[in-house]
């Protein structure tokens, strides 16, 4: 079906999660809120968390255990746990945490669907585990509170040296919160017969099948392992913008725009930003700049019909495929943002992680120049 296109892209919802919404503000007028307005509130007490841990990351054992026995045992919360979180030696083989381990609920990741049972989640590492926590969730998100530990998170703005006070207040409601857009990406593929046997994933339509994401850093299509430019098409809204020759191209969300497509030479946007930004990998041409088009707007990628080899995409890092002539990419604004809880408001923990995680802006101050020096 098509979706309602608008110049400030689809309204999200405002509940996350069974338990979750977004604390109605009498003073907002405007369909774009003021980024310090918004505040997150429960219809009912959370009950049930869900932990994410960075898997084979020996310094976040003793954090995940203490905050583990915190939440089951201080707060009479149910822990969901993935599975393979549990597998590690290091916790499955510690008899004074074999108690707290008997209250887990676990999961698996793509076999269990945790989409209705879990109030909000607590990350505990770096950015990506608040990709991974994206991408569990392809409707709507819980809250997600994300704690660094080691190397400062662009997205992880808590510390954990207070973790008891931070989570309580969390549980307690009324917070800060940030609303991360996603990019809903459909890959629609033309089925190929590979020695008389016909590949099919996901759901078919006929001769062709579709798989559907939700990305929340960036979708990147690129030449993969050929030596030849990669030569796709841009279309938007059904009009064929332009043709990218070059590495490739990177579709990203505000929040994505200061990880790969910082590097690659695109502006930093806010998140609170509505928009879609296109940034252009090693660009055979010197005027093909970074462009940003409004959040409400459809893209879509098809290999050209000249080009020389396939191209691959990935979704945050994730899923990597190739695509082939025929195969299409369809990027447009999800309608369900991740809903990221706030160390102290959405323009301060931007600001702090600019300065903190890529050093933005930082250089020595010119020395002042007093009255004598001037007239020289």
């Amino acid at each position: 079906h098509l979706r309602n296109q608008s110049l400030h892209g689809p309204s999200p919802v405002t509940t996350f999660g069974p338990k979750a919404c977004m604390l109605q503000n009498p003073h907002a007028v405007m369909h774009i809120q003021d980024p310090a307005s918004q505040r997150l509130t429960w219809n009912k007490p959370p009950k049930s968390v869900l932990v994410i841990k960075k898997i084979q990351d020996a310094s976040l054992l003793q954090p995940f255990k203490e905050l583990c026995v915190f939440l089951t045992e201080q707060k009479n919360m149910i822990v969901y746990v993935e599975s393979k979180v549990l597998a590690d030696p290091a916790i499955a083989g510690d008899e004074s945490f074999g108690a707290v381990i008997q209250k887990f609920c676990t999961f698996r990741e793509d076999l269990d669907d945790i989409s209705n049972r879990v109030d909000f989640i607590i990350c505990l590492g770096g950015d990506g585990t608040l990709l991974y926590a994206s991408s569990l969730f392809q409707e709507s998100v819980p809250p997600v509170m994300a704690f660094h530990l080691g190397s400062l998170g662009f997205l992880t703005p808590f510390k954990f040296d207070t973790y008891q006070s931070q989570v309580t207040q969390i549980i307690e409601g009324n917070t800060a919160i940030i609303l991360r857009s996603r990019l809903r990406v459909r890959v629609v593929k033309e089925s190929r017969e590979k020695k008389g046997i016909i590949m099919t994933n996901g759901d078919s339509e006929g001769s062709r099948k579709s798989m559907q994401y939700q990305v929340l850093n960036e979708v990147v299509v690129d030449r993969g392992p050929s030596s030849y430019l990669s030569n796709v098409d841009l279309f938007l809204d059904g009009h064929l913008i332009t043709t990218v020759q070059g590495d490739g191209v990177i579709v990203s969300t505000p929040t994505g725009s200061t990880a790969y497509a910082v590097a690659a030479g695109a502006s930093m946007i806010h998140p609170n930003v509505p928009a879609i930004m296109i940034t252009p990998i090693c660009p055979h041409s010197l005027s093909f700049r970074p462009i940003v088009v409004p959040a409400g707007v459809e893209l879509k990628i098809m290999l050209s019909r000249d080009a020389r080899n396939t191209a691959w995409v990935s979704f945050d890092g994730r899923k990597r495929q190739e695509i082939c002539h025929g195969d299409s990419i369809t990027i447009t604004t999800s309608c369900f943002p991740v809903p990221s809880i706030c160390f102290r408001d959405p323009v301060n923990d931007w600001f702090e992680s600019l300065s903190q995680c890529l050093h933005w802006n930082v250089r020595k101050k010119q020395n002042y120049l007093s009255s004598e020096e001037e007239e020289f």
